[in-house]
């Protein structure tokens, strides 16, 4: 694999390269006027060895050549359910998303087919108004339709688990400041608020960020250097609405909405690189100043803490990537789950600490440093949609004038009640109480798939996501949308992997993505949510114990919307 994301062994698709643009950050911002089958006897015969009840037979090429060596201790009598089935043979599984039915759902949903391979073509059941083409959803998306085509509905929500939905539970927790209930709407709120934000918030954000991250530093924050923004999102394609025609940086894999926006601000060039699970997913800096000297890029966005590996970017890593960006490259770090960090001990002493890249920063007006964050995920209200950007003043007139266009601002009696939140007082206690119960649901979680044989390479240390390996798994459950679908049928909802592959232009056949063998749990559910999610994932692995493979990999309900005849795939 090289360090792009593409197979070392397939070229590079070749692209006219605009001519490059060598500015520092006042020039960078543009102001706006398959089939399975397996015997029962081989299944019967996997678990009675397992389990200790006759003696192992003699292993064939095909289980030695498949088989993967315990990499922990168990003492249990009964081995763990993945380790049981992990032998298990089906046919040769499938090899290319054409013979998968898992894989031909996800290309013919709306905006999921490869884009830029000549001849074009257009599916007249998709694309039906001129001049309009489907951007392609994001994973939450599609797996809430594919998850509506199994019987899901918000009216019977708390029948399934969404081990899916990129939001933390929302309720009341242990230790936690009480949840808002109600907010005052004075007459001067129901106007338009400044396409900025209200200056009151501004001001008690950059306050925030002084008292957290710089103290003692000459350069502070002021209102000037913030913009509240309706979302994450919001503030994300605001940034990339003044990004001019230059190299962007991004990595695989990462949050999904990178990909949409990559694809739909054409201006920005992706340049990928793919992270090695090998260096637990770490941003790799020297690679990154060999990009900017070879590849000329102008512009790296990252989420930090990382979304989905629950990894992050901290201490000297982050300071060196502040000092790239000093040198004339602009960072644009997605910072929503920056409390969502775990300390190694459990003394009182320990909890309450957070990261940003402010910390970082020298000049608040020169550095080109951007800044995403909001109440999304750490104050954990995701639907109040109030997020703010943080940067130089200029780039915070630009993102005035992309927003006028985008999406005309915030809501403004909410941006009034989030005052009160975030004022130091009350994040010291929020941040405190969300630590400390994530981090049980955390442990909670990789306990119980320890104990279902499902082994997490790389543990997270923030977020509350945990990127799930199924390579280990028989085929096809080895692969993140056959796991997804075959959950699905037990009323629960995770995340493929391939979805954190941003691939703007989906030309990958997935089965060579990097991703393609993961899921992305997520404990931002409550914990009985996150029990009922984790007990389907053992029924899955049981019922393959009891019936092997041949009833995995197909008899998946069509989407709702998709024109799909998967009577030609049909394996039963």
């Amino acid at each position: 694999m090289s360090h792009n994301g593409h197979p070392a062994s397939t070229p590079r698709t070749s692209w006219k390269q605009p001519r490059l643009l060598h500015f520092r950050l006042p020039s960078l911002f543009k102001s706006h006027t398959s089939s399975s089958t397996s015997s029962f006897a081989a299944a019967d015969r996997a678990a009675s060895t397992a389990s200790g009840s006759e003696a192992a037979p003699t292993p064939d090429a095909a289980s030695i050549s498949s088989a993967v060596p315990l990499t922990y201790p168990h003492t249990e009598k009964e081995l763990p359910l993945a380790i049981q089935i992990q032998n298990l043979q089906g046919s040769d599984g499938a090899i290319h998303e054409d013979y998968s039915e898992a894989h031909k759902l996800f290309r013919d949903h709306a905006g999921h087919a490869p884009k830029g391979v000549l001849p074009q073509t257009i599916n007249p059941d998709e694309e039906t108004v001129p001049g309009i083409v489907h951007p392609g959803s994001t994973g939450v998306i599609y797996c809430s339709d594919r998850a509506m085509a199994n019987g899901f509905n918000y009216a019977n929500s708390h029948d399934w688990a969404n081990l899916g939905q990129g939001a933390p539970e929302v309720g009341e927790i242990p230790n936690a400041p009480p949840r808002p209930t109600s907010i005052d709407m004075p007459t001067d709120s129901l106007e338009y608020a400044p396409t900025t934000g209200v200056k009151d918030l501004r001001t008690a954000v950059a306050d925030l960020y002084n008292h957290t991250y710089r103290v003692g530093k000459e350069s502070q924050y002021t209102f000037e250097n913030v913009c509240i923004v309706p979302g994450g999102r919001a503030g994300l394609s605001r940034v990339a609405a003044v990004v001019g025609d230059v190299y962007t940086s991004y990595q695989i894999p990462d949050y999904t909405a990178y990909d949409q926006v990559l694809s739909a601000f054409r201006r920005l060039v992706p340049v990928p690189t793919a992270l090695d699970p090998e260096n637990h997913y770490r941003f790799d800096i020297k690679q990154a100043e060999k990009d900017i000297r070879t590849q000329g890029i102008a512009v790296i966005i990252a989420s930090n803490p990382r979304n989905p590996t629950g990894q992050v970017i901290k201490d000297k890593e982050l300071s060196d990537l502040v000092e790239l960006a000093r040198e004339g490259t602009t960072v644009v770090l997605d910072e929503f789950y920056s409390w969502y960090v775990y300390p190694d001990g459990d003394e009182e002493e320990d909890y309450g600490k957070s990261i940003s890249s402010a910390a970082y920063v020298d000049d608040v007006d020169t550095d080109p440093v951007v800044i995403i964050d909001g109440l999304t995920k750490n104050w954990r209200l995701p639907g109040w949609r109030i997020c703010w950007v943080i940067g130089p003043k200029n780039l915070i007139s630009a993102l005035s004038q992309s927003g006028s266009f985008l999406d005309g601002g915030a809501n403004h009696p909410m941006q009034l009640a989030a005052i009160a939140l975030v004022q130091p007082e009350y994040v010291a206690v929020a941040k405190v109480a969300l630590q400390k119960h994530f981090k049980m649901k955390r442990d909670h979680v990789l306990k119980r798939l320890h104990e279902l044989g499902l082994e997490v390479d790389c543990p997270p240390t923030s977020t509350f996501y945990i990127w799930l390996n199924l390579a280990k798994l028989p085929a096809p459950l080895n692969n993140g949308l056959t796991f997804f679908e075959e959950l699905l049928k037990e009323q629960t909802i995770v995340i493929p992997g391939i979805f954190f592959d941003i691939n703007p232009s989906h030309r990958r056949n997935l089965f060579h993505s990097p991703c393609h063998h993961f899921v992305r749990l997520s404990f931002g559910p409550p914990l009985a949510d996150l029990d009922k999610g984790l007990d389907a994932m053992e029924r899955v692995l049981r019922k393959v114990r009891k019936e092997g493979l041949r009833n995995f990999g197909h008899s998946y309900k069509p989407s709702l919307t998709s024109p799909i005849d998967l009577t030609s795939l049909s394996h039963a």
